[in-house]
């Protein structure tokens, strides 16, 4: 097969990314349903508490949500607890019990395997429906806050067991949503794209985490492909020096990782290889060995099919012919290329017509 005929029939990495993350993007239907849960618990809050708001946050107010859809987050902001509750004055726990009684009582006829779960909770109430969104699924959940306004300074006091927290949830929103503006919605397809790597390769961070970090680099339109390179780059370099601050500048302690710091940076480093690996591969020609890399990168086959090996094997053969060519004419000798598969694209000498 020719090279132009290779080209013009293998996806290019933008093309294969958008299949992908129409894949894993957020069904329509589950999208349907959570809202509809998420705005009964609003109602059933707002009842309790007369005169105090909601506030949506997470993946579902975010535009980033995955399928299958499992959760939903949302909080409630008492007003009339303002001046009895917060540091110093009555911790969260009657409040978390008011409105857990609450979402029993308004949603249990409704959903009769509904268990709402305050006791051991560190900051939410765990709001279990027995009832998933998404058939196959086991179940699908509610984390719910029960917060107040911070009187003397930005943002809310959230629960930290039975103490306060300092917290921003609804500034996070904002900025997300005005991400999403500032690049045509691209932020949004770039980290459900992230965040599916996440999922997929052991969750080295919290979804926040991969949230935050690209609320730091990605500001303005471009494509898929540029974007998770230009992520993953800002996150090595911010992860190798500290852990990612709150973006609100609220919260007293910066974003966990799920492993320890140099791990995550590791893991890092080996997906933006692969990444630059893949742009390399189709700046040079050669789309199938691209597509591999891609792959290998999320490490889903459902999520984005390797190329059939077939294809990948005739390319790397043409691709080792090419840097032989390459080589004699550099210096009027063979170059020495051994083994198969991708190690073998690595030649042992260095040819200048080729570098990754």
């Amino acid at each position: 097969m020719k090279h132009t005929d290779v080209t013009r029939t293998t996806p290019t990495l933008e093309e294969l990314l958008e299949s992908a993350r129409r894949r894993i993007q957020v069904l329509q239907t589950e999208l349907g349903e959570a809202k509809k849960r998420r705005g009964l618990i609003g109602a059933a809050l707002l009842k309790e508490f007369p005169g105090s708001r909601t506030y949506v946050n997470g993946s579902v107010a975010h535009g980033d949500a995955l399928t299958p859809l499992t959760d939903v987050d949302l909080g409630v902001v008492v007003a009339e607890a303002v001046d009895s509750h917060g540091p110093g004055k009555k911790g969260p726990g009657d409040l978390k019990d008011r409105a857990a009684n609450a979402i029993r009582r308004e949603l249990g006829p409704a959903y009769p395997k509904l268990t709402v779960i305050v006791e051991g909770r560190k900051r939410s109430i765990l709001v279990r429906f027995g009832d998933p969104v998404t058939a196959g699924e086991k179940d699908f959940t509610a984390d719910v806050i029960v917060a107040i306004d911070n009187l003397e300074a930005e943002g809310l006091y959230i629960p930290r067991y039975r103490e306060w927290d300092r917290a921003h949830p609804e500034e996070h929103t904002r900025m997300v949503k005005n991400a999403i503006d500032k690049t045509d919605v691209l932020y949004a397809r770039a980290v459900r794209l992230l965040k599916h790597w996440n999922r997929c390769n052991d969750m080295p961070m919290c979804s926040w985490n991969v949230k935050a970090l690209a609320l730091g680099c990605l500001d303005e339109p471009m494509t898929q492909l540029q974007a998770l390179k230009v992520w993953f780059g800002f996150a090595i370099d911010e992860l190798s020096v500290a852990e990612t601050e709150d973006p609100a500048h609220v919260a007293d302690k910066p974003i966990k990782l799920n492993k320890p710091r140099r791990e995550v940076v590791a893991q890092l480093r080996e997906a933006g290889a692969k990444l630059d690996q893949a742009i390399a591969f189709e700046n040079f020609g050669y789309p199938v060995l691209a597509w591999e890399q891609l792959a290998l990168m999320f490490g889903d086959e459902d999520m984005m099919p390797k190329p059939d090996w077939y294809k990948v094997t005739a390319e790397q053969a043409r691709k080792i012919a090419d840097d032989k060519a390459a080589q004699h004419r550099v210096t009027g000798t063979p170059a020495l290329v051994t083994g198969v598969g991708a190690g073998a694209l690595h030649q042992r000498r260095d040819v200048s017509s080729w570098g990754l």
